[in-house]
């Protein structure tokens, strides 16, 4: 590519002041994104997508990696033009698709190997991730940036505080790790709080669609409550029967069940455990 213009530059020529409502804050600092593009792994032969670009500061550093090609998902019609602008100088590599990244199939937009590296709008981030999870086969790997407190949910052991039923879908569908940690500075506007990079690898067998709504249905009904006996939150489900040919004692809680013992669980609600 040509030298491209200053991030701030694109920022005031498309009036692309941060908007709350869609959970934007905007990370400039090329070396960051360098960082987490280099956490993303060997992504040579890849093709990327990208969620919600603003003016391209993450965008840029995927350009400049490897990656076959790169498919940006943008709602927002300002920062929808500063990206054909960038599509311009990227001789092929860069496609914009201006939709909702939530409606959107990303995994239908680009062909298999296909990785998502992206910033997510805050707002949004947990239902596209679910969303995401549902179909992890398609993706070799995600690696995803959150808020630091849904960050440490998402990769938090049985018995924490953070331990919940998005630690138990995430780490049931995939190997999550933590990757990097990111001051409210290294944004524009600085949001309120740490954000946190973590980085998503599917296990190789995957559940299929019955049973993953059948643990949706699980932890939703277990981790309801925090702190009731699983004989009274799963009651719906089937209470201390269920508990009982599952090997797990009923006077337990939700936070104390390891990923495998709900998985445990889910196949016996679904019937083939």
């Amino acid at each position: 590519m040509t030298v491209l213009p200053p991030l701030r530059e694109v920022i005031a020529r498309h009036g692309l002041a941060a908007r709350r409502a869609l959970g934007q804050h905007f990370l400039l600092d090329a070396n960051l994104t360098q960082r987490i593009v280099r956490a993303a792994g060997p992504l040579d032969g890849r093709h990327v997508v990208e969620i919600g670009p603003g003016p391209g500061g993450l965008t840029r550093a995927l350009l400049a990696s490897d990656a076959a090609s790169v498919t940006v998902v943008e709602v927002d019609q300002r920062a929808v033009a500063a990206m054909h602008e960038l599509a311009e100088e990227a001789h092929g590599r860069l496609r914009v698709v201006a939709a909702d990244a939530l409606s959107v199939d990303v995994a239908s937009l680009v062909p298999s190997p296909r990785q998502v590296v992206a910033n997510l709008p805050y707002n949004i981030a947990t239902p596209l991730l679910i969303g995401w999870l549902r179909h992890a086969s398609a993706f070799e790997r995600l690696t995803l940036m959150f808020q630091q407190e849904v960050a440490d949910r998402i990769c938090a052991e049985p018995g924490s505080g953070a331990y919940g039923r998005l630690s138990v879908l995430a780490q049931w569908i995939c190997r999550t790790e933590l990757l990097l940690r990111l001051p409210p500075s290294a944004f524009v506007p600085p949001p309120q709080v740490y954000s946190a990079v973590v980085g998503f690898t599917p296990h190789g067998a995957q559940p299929d669609a019955a049973l993953f709504a059948q643990m949706e249905r699980l932890t939703a009904a277990a981790f309801g409550q925090r702190r009731k006996m699983l004989r009274g939150a799963l009651k719906p489900l089937g209470g201390e029967a269920l508990l009982h040919a599952a090997g797990i004692a009923p006077e337990r809680r939700a936070e104390t069940l390891a990923v495998a013992e709900f998985d445990r669980l889910a196949r016996l609600v679904m019937g083939g455990g």
